[in-house]
């Protein structure tokens, strides 16, 4: 009987003392302890072989014997793993970051808030509207009833017929709205994207983002127009640039006027981009038309006002000398990110 004591006891000694360098060895060490036909198995059989006022003792025995095996198997399967660990993730603090890139402001975004802080600069705030309107606040509001030929200028995309909803051709329609609703004095600006039936190619597209002003208040002359326009000009193209303005017509306002500047890739001189004149369009201002003060519950005997109206991508394509707009709209970051530290 003693010699199944001593038995039990040499095996609890001998698994406190194993060494496993390797996964397979602690394998090889499971089978060979706790395994089905393992060394502790038999030493559960030999309890028949145990008188039974020793088999108490006997059985504490043996299982202490298990329970040190298990934790001995825990312990070495951890040392495996943090060794494998240490092994795998040595850094080599020598070595390059790799760089993450960052992303960048959308080139027309970052003209649109330049164009916004400029005229920020002089009392201007900004003033947003839908892009799905009706017919009144998009054209009839504007001086532009439903023969009017003004409406063949601007090929529309129509949702409904009765009542009348569209995507908006331009911003003027968030002007309307914000008339509607408050009396001069008003100072306000309205970026935003607007939509054109038109063929998409490099100077043109089927939308695109403009920003459009308008000020109205007692007084207001066509001088003060084209004093905001020129500090504008100067404030967005460089203190030497020049500006002109042409006679024009749009329904909204009279006297309309285009609006040049000198061209800033040639100075003037006469190049491919100004085709030659020295100058290049950046907007379109004028008057607002005593109709559209009517229209919009505004005295005109008592108000005047002036209105302007640019294309962001115009002006970006200007002032990056980017040569096709749909380049904007196609998000390749390879062209983005030419603008990240503009």
């Amino acid at each position: 009987m003693n010699q199944l004591f001593d038995k039990a006891k040499a095996i609890l000694e001998e698994i406190k003392a194993v060494e496993i360098p390797t996964a397979n060895d602690l394998e090889q060490y499971r089978i060979k302890y706790l395994g089905s036909k393992g060394i502790i198995k038999g030493l559960f059989a030999d309890i028949k072989n145990i008188a039974n006022e020793q088999k108490k003792e006997y059985g504490l025995l043996v299982n202490s014997v298990k329970q040190e095996a298990e934790s001995r198997m825990e312990l070495l399967r951890e040392s495996l793993q943090g060794s494998s660990k240490s092994e795998t993730n040595d850094l080599d603090l020598s070595l390059p970051v790799n760089q993450k890139l960052l992303g960048s402001r959308h080139p027309l975004s970052i003209v649109k808030n330049e164009i916004i802080d400029i005229f920020s600069r002089i009392g201007f705030v900004v003033a947003e509207g839908p892009e799905i309107e009706d017919d009144w606040h998009n054209f009839t509001a504007l001086n532009t009833p439903e023969d009017h030929p003004a409406r063949d200028m601007q090929d529309t995309f129509y949702i409904n017929q009765n009542p009348i909803s569209l995507l908006r051709t331009h911003t003027s329609s968030a002007q309307v709205r914000t008339m509607d609703v408050q009396q001069p004095p008003i100072r306000i600006i309205c970026p935003g994207r607007v939509y054109r039936n038109e063929t998409i190619s490099a100077r043109a597209h089927c939308q695109f983002h403009q920003v459009e002003g308008l000020y109205i208040d007692k007084n207001v002359s066509f001088a003060d127009l084209k004093q905001t326009l020129i500090y504008f000009a100067k404030s967005m193209f460089g203190e030497d640039t020049q500006m002109r303005l042409r006679p024009s017509f749009f329904p909204f306002t009279e006297p309309s006027a285009e609006v040049d500047i000198t061209c800033f890739i040639c100075n003037g001189k006469g190049c491919s981009i100004c085709k030659k004149t020295g100058w290049v369009e950046i907007l379109g201002c004028g008057m607002v038309d005593p109709a559209v003060l009517k229209n919009c519950n505004i005295d005109p005997k008592v108000y005047t006002g002036y209105a302007w109206g640019m294309g962001i991508e115009r002006i970006a394509m200007l002032r990056y000398k980017v040569d096709d707009i749909r380049l904007f709209f196609e998000n390749d970051m390879r062209f983005i990110r030419q603008f990240a530290s503009a």
